[in-house]
Formats: C-alpha cells, sequence, structure tokens
C-alpha cells in the first residue's frame, strides 16, 4: 500500500483516545474515508457502521447536502468571535430549533460540545434561583444510572457508583441521587413509580435548583428504557415543589427514539433542555441548551444582568450552516418511517441473542438496540472480531449496542445484527 502509515505509531505513542491509556494494547483502527454508513479502514477494509460515530451521523458520512452548506459557508466567513457580533447562520439555526422543541423554549445558548450545553444548563439553574432571591438551591436531583458527559458540573450528576467518574469522588459537588426507575418503557408505573424521587424533593427543594435526566433513555449509564409515565410524574413533582426540570436531550434527541425529541413520549416539556451529538448530523461539534423566557428575563434582569458563560467558538458558523442544513435534512425526509423500520429490524435481528446464556436481556427502543451481557465484555477480544465481521460496534461495559445512522438500508442492518449474534454467540468475551 502506498500510503504513509508511520502516522499510526505516532499516535499510539502519542495521542489520547477516549478512556484509554498512551501506548494501551486496546486495539485502535486506522480509518481513512468514510461514505455513506462505510468506514474504510487503512488496510482496506470496509466496515458498515452501527454506531453513527457515537450516535451523531444520522444521515450517513460525507452527505453532500451538508458538505454543500459548509462549503458555502466556509467561502463567507468560517469563524467570527460571537462576543459583540452576530451572524445570520446561528439566528436562523436559532430560529429553527425553537420551531421544533416544545412550546416553552425560546431562547438559545450555544456551546461546544454536549458536556458543557450541560455546564450550562446547571449554571441557567443555579443563576435563575440567585436572581429569585433564592441563592440556596444550588443541588441537583438526579436518578442513578445516568450519563451527562465529562466536565466537572456534568460529572457529579453522573452515577456516583457505577459511572466512569469515581475517581473524582471527593472532588465532585455533592448531588442528591434516587434509584432510577424500575418501570420499562411502554409499560405503566405500578403504584407511586416516583415514591424516592418525591421524597427526596419534600425534605430537600428548598436547597435543589433542578432535578437533571436523561429522558426515556438512559445512555452510557446503562442503556436502559423507562417509563414516559415516570417522566410525566417527575415533571408534576418540580412543578409542585419548584424547582427546574433538565432535560439531557443530547443522545435522544433528533428521532433516535422515535420521536423528534424523547420528552415528547411523555408529552412534557422542560425547563431547560440540552441538545448536541447529531445536532449536526455528524459533521462538527457543536451543542446548545434551550431554556425558557422566564429563566433567560430572570437572568438578564437580574444581578449582574447577564449569563456567566461565554466559549471562544460559541455560535460558530460553520458548525450553525451544518447544524440547519442536518435539521432540514432530517424534517425533510422520512425520518419517522426509517426509524419505525430500523426498529422492526432491530427487534428482529437481535432476537436471537435471548436464547444466549450469556445474555442478560435485549431491549430495543427506536434505532436504538441494545444487548445486555451477565458479564462485562473484553474489549481486546470482542472488537476485532466485530470487525473481522465486516462491521463497526464499539461495546462498552456489560452493553453490546446498536444505534445506525437513519439512511441505513436493509442488506447492511441485517449484516449488522447477524454480526453481533455471531459475536455475542461465538467470540470469546
Amino acid at each position: 500500500m502506498s500510503e504513509n502509515l508511520d502516522w499510526i505509531e505516532f499516535d499510539k505513542q502519542h495521542i489520547w483516545h477516549p478512556y484509554s491509556a498512551i501506548g494501551s494494547d486496546l486495539p485502535v483502527f486506522p480509518v481513512v474515508s468514510a461514505d455513506g454508513v462505510r468506514l474504510r479502514l487503512a488496510d482496506g477494509r470496509e466496515l458498515i457502521d452501527g454506531m453513527s460515530s457515537w450516535w451523531c451521523a444520522i444521515h450517513g458520512y460525507n452527505h453532500p447536502e451538508l458538505k454543500r452548506a459548509m462549503a458555502d459557508q466556509l467561502d463567507t466567513m468560517p469563524h467570527v468571535m460571537f462576543g459583540g457580533l452576530s451572524h445570520q447562520p446561528a439566528a436562523d439555526l436559532a430560529k429553527k430549533l425553537i420551531e421544533i422543541t416544545p412550546g416553552p423554549l425560546q431562547t438559545v445558548f450555544y456551546t461546544d460540545s454536549g458536556s458543557v450545553s450541560v455546564e450550562v444548563a446547571m449554571k441557567m439553574a443555579i443563576q435563575y434561583w440567585h436572581d429569585k432571591d433564592q441563592a440556596e438551591k444550588q443541588r441537583f436531583l438526579t436518578i442513578r444510572r445516568g450519563y451527562h458527559g465529562d466536565t466537572f458540573g456534568a460529572m457529579s450528576v453522573c452515577d456516583p457508583e457505577t459511572g466512569m467518574h469515581s475517581l473524582f469522588s471527593e472532588i465532585l459537588p455533592q448531588q442528591i441521587f434516587v434509584d432510577a426507575p424500575s418501570c420499562y418503557f411502554g409499560h405503566p408505573c405500578k403504584g407511586d413509580g416516583a415514591k424516592a424521587l418525591r421524597k427526596k424533593l419534600k425534605k430537600y427543594h428548598s436547597d435543589i435548583a433542578a432535578v437533571i435526566l436523561e429522558p426515556i433513555v438512559q445512555g452510557a449509564g446503562g442503556m436502559r428504557f423507562y417509563s414516559a409515565e415516570y417522566l410525566k410524574e417527575v415533571r408534576s413533582l418540580c412543578d409542585k415543589y419548584g424547582v427546574l426540570l433538565i432535560l439531557d436531550e443530547i443522545a435522544t434527541g433528533f428521532g433516535r427514539t422515535g420521536k423528534l425529541f424523547a420528552c415528547e413520549h411523555a408529552d412534557i416539556a422542560p425547563d431547560i433542555m440540552c441538545l448536541g451529538k447529531s445536532l449536526t448530523g455528524g459533521t462538527m461539534s457543536l451543542a446548545a441548551t434551550l431554556t425558557t423566557e422566564e429563566i433567560s428575563k430572570s437572568i438578564s434582569q437580574g444581578d449582574p444582568g447577564l449569563f456567566m458563560h461565554g466559549p471562544t467558538f460559541m455560535a460558530n458558523p460553520l458548525a450553525c450552516s451544518a447544524a440547519l442544513a442536518s435539521l432540514n435534512l432530517l424534517l425533510d425526509s422520512p425520518w419517522q418511517e426509517r426509524v419505525k423500520t430500523i426498529e422492526a429490524s432491530l427487534q428482529n435481528g437481535l432476537a436471537p441473542c435471548r436464547e444466549l446464556p450469556q445474555v442478560d436481556e435485549v431491549r430495543v427502543l427506536g434505532a436504538i438496540g441494545v444487548v445486555e451481557m451477565k458479564k462485562p465484555v473484553d474489549m481486546r477480544q470482542i472488537q476485532p472480531c466485530f470487525v473481522d465481521a465486516g462491521v463497526w460496534v464499539r461495546p462498552f461495559g456489560k452493553l453490546v449496542y446498536l444505534m445506525p445512522p437513519y439512511v441505513i438500508e436493509q442488506d447492511d442492518l441485517h449484516t449488522l445484527t447477524s454480526a453481533v449474534v455471531d459475536v455475542v454467540g461465538k467470540c470469546p468475551i
């Protein structure tokens, strides 16, 4: 092969990868191009992508409409500071986000990543109560087995025991946790499903700024799907006890669960919503935090009369243009039918895993398919098995899961699910 691959060894010795060690013996596969739902490796092999690049490349790779939007913006203005200046891509994208998110959400704060959008949401909640002369409301209530990001505020509301951040437990703000709901999606919450959360709110509501949750689907904390009735009850309890509700739709937003936003399953609206991941269709890093006029006006008219946050690359025009093109591409497509078709294929394709003794549970919702093992997988063993099967699947912990691009064809989806069944059944894990 004519390509110079010295960079691969350099990468191994000098570059950190997510949750990795320098010089780690965990396999890392060099990608040289991506198109549609396929990744091409340096050795010439092609892999069907079952992960949408951690759930963001919903239109697949190299989509001509996204490329065109970015090229046009690149020729005009790839970046300009947002402090004291503005530009139309930011305004057009904000208008679209306000149109498609729940009605009460009327103002937009742009950030660079999902973790930072959570930080911003938490700061908004604290600053809101400060300006309401309730500055003691600085803590957050959440459910266990959640994941909200890797920055310090976000880490503090991730699961404190089974999450990835226990190393920092003594320096993180101490938040309030209750057990995750046990009522499954599509089933009622028998009795008082949110009893534990109700008790904590009753006891600590004067100290709590907001409840923060991933609606319906808990992502990297366990890929669990819980009842919409629980989410409805949480909204009601927040109203009763005078705390805000933050919904982290970073992973669930833009159609992944079969609704445009997962909170629509419960027909509720949050006070603050976090968006990211598939916002730009997997092309650029961009996230957003939306809130109500009540919160934005209170902060803007309070002390010091402005919101205390402002990233350097806030509302990057290139990313905003990509996001607007991605949203238009999604909304103009039959995405609901595509997600329903993917859901049915995942249900059928992953069903044989239920018969395997090493599998604890198989669950599917929208374009999310999860095979939960009884024991954590060995990434050194299982990752090469998937690559050898011609697919890109990235398990973690006990979870082998699929979140394919919405544009995936049935033959490719069948290859993905067959690979999962085969690898889980035969590969040493």
